[in-house]
């Protein structure tokens, strides 16, 4: 296994409330990857994507047995992720300038030969496997509910006024409903974690067809966000590479 990890507060932002955590090599823990993309006024979004992803990793060493059921993980992931809603919901109560802070969530732990996932928010899990990239998750956004309803499609929403709004984050309400999901993990297959600064940016195609040409974990997560830059950087970004080689 080979990761690449980059981010980025992008050409727009005055600075970067996005955070991601990578737990690898810890004896009996396994391989764990998450992004969080903050939101709030002031400071509020750097500070509850900091919490989510170090309150995660706390919560992961302390309590996740590795000899656990697939069903285990899975309630395990979620469990996880309603103490971390909780504690962003009660730290955001606690000043003005903090109230209403969230952020979006996702979590990808290695384990008994699957990706177990856990989401909330409009940050994503990809996987390419035989050159084609298959987005694992489904976002919680505003956009996502128009193109449900057959009111959007996908080539309109990239465009819309209200991309950027979601429906579900960490610590925006006392308890919050967390998606999961699992895929079996073969030989050579491929998996991304990102922000929403990436993927307005640059297209599915133009991320695979990077990420494919490139050997190298980090150097194509470093090209991605270089891309991303490029053509406006509008947001912060984040993205890990993950190589199953």
């Amino acid at each position: 296994m080979r990761f690449g990890v980059e981010s980025d507060k992008g050409r727009v932002r005055e600075m970067n409330e996005d955070s991601y955590k990578v737990i690898t090599g810890k004896d009996g823990i396994p391989d764990t990857f998450i992004v969080a993309d903050g939101m709030g006024g002031h400071n509020s979004g750097e500070l509850a994507s900091r919490m989510a992803v170090d309150l995660s990793e706390e919560y992961l060493l302390k309590y996740l047995q590795p000899d656990e059921s697939e069903e285990g993980i899975v309630s395990f992931i979620c469990s996880m992720m309603e103490e971390v809603n909780k504690s962003i919901y009660f730290k955001a109560k606690e000043s003005d300038e903090n109230y209403g802070m969230g952020t979006t969530f996702v979590v990808g732990i290695l384990l008994k030969g699957k990706l177990f996932i856990g989401h909330v928010g409009d940050s994503r899990v990809y996987l390419i496997r035989n050159s084609s990239l298959e987005r694992l998750t489904t976002d919680h956004s505003y956009i996502e509910e128009l193109i449900k309803n057959g009111s959007l499609t996908r080539e309109e929403a990239r465009n819309h006024p209200k991309k950027n709004v979601i429906t579900r984050a960490l610590g925006c309400e006392e308890n919050v409903a967390v998606d999961t999901y699992s895929v079996d993990v073969n030989d050579e297959d491929i998996f991304i974690l990102c922000t929403d600064g990436l993927t307005n940016m640059l297209s599915e195609d133009e991320m695979l067809s990077m990420i494919k040409n490139n050997d190298d974990p980090q150097y194509s997560c470093s090209e991605l966000v270089r891309l991303a830059n490029e053509k406006g950087g509008e947001d912060n970004i984040t993205v890990i590479i993950v190589k199953n080689s």
